[in-house]
């Protein structure tokens, strides 16, 4: 991951904190519309989903390609990942490879009837947007957000995407490091109302 990143000061487990994720406005009510241009994983990530394929496969339906060799596209060099390398899912009509015909993610499927957590196999930038790694911080994908149709288009969006993705971001850091990241935004939040107040 970029050890260096000069827009942020605050770093968590190696991650640099985008402060604008404590203020920015956030909600959505659509069916899974990001996951149909398929998302980003880690090399290693990819890897395991393959090995369980054969739980994998009996899941999905019609719509989806059984053919494990559809399931990825080619490795790319990449620092924000931990292996260094990028493999995104294929797109198979219209949608990510692990989406079925109602709009549900396969591996979340898995993960639920197994009765193990609901992101177990889901890769961590797909459990993560809108927020996304990129140049080593935490930031939000907006340029992700501004091209779906439903995505942040609610009406009078009184959460930010930080409380909107609560759960997410303590899944992603753990319980310790989340406590320091909530004490970091109060620390922001509190900078912010002392200097709208001079």
């Amino acid at each position: 991951m970029s050890e260096e990143n000069k827009n942020f000061s605050k770093k968590i487990k190696k991650i640099f904190i985008d402060p604008k994720i404590f203020t920015f406005k956030f909600g959505c009510k659509c069916q899974g519309e990001c996951c149909n241009y398929g998302v980003f994983t880690d090399q290693k990530e990819a890897e395991f989903i393959i090995s369980i394929k054969d739980k994998i496969i009996p899941l999905m339906d019609e719509s989806q390609s059984k053919n494990v060799s559809n399931w990825f596209e080619p490795p790319e060099e990449d620092e924000d990942f931990d292996s260094g390398f990028a493999v995104g899912t294929e797109i198979i009509n219209g949608k990510c490879t692990f989406l079925d015909k109602d709009g549900l993610c396969t591996l979340q499927k898995l993960a639920i009837l197994e009765g193990k957590h609901q992101w177990e196999y889901k890769p961590m930038y797909c459990i993560l947007f809108p927020l996304t790694i990129f140049e080593g911080a935490i930031t939000i994908d907006d340029e992700h957000i501004d091209r779906l149709k439903y995505c942040n288009k609610v009406d009078a969006n009184e959460l930010t995407i930080y409380e909107t993705c609560r759960d997410e971001l303590k899944h992603f850091f753990g319980n310790e490091a989340f406590a320091e990241l909530e004490k970091y935004r109060e620390e922001y939040l509190n900078e912010i109302q002392i200097g709208a107040e001079k």
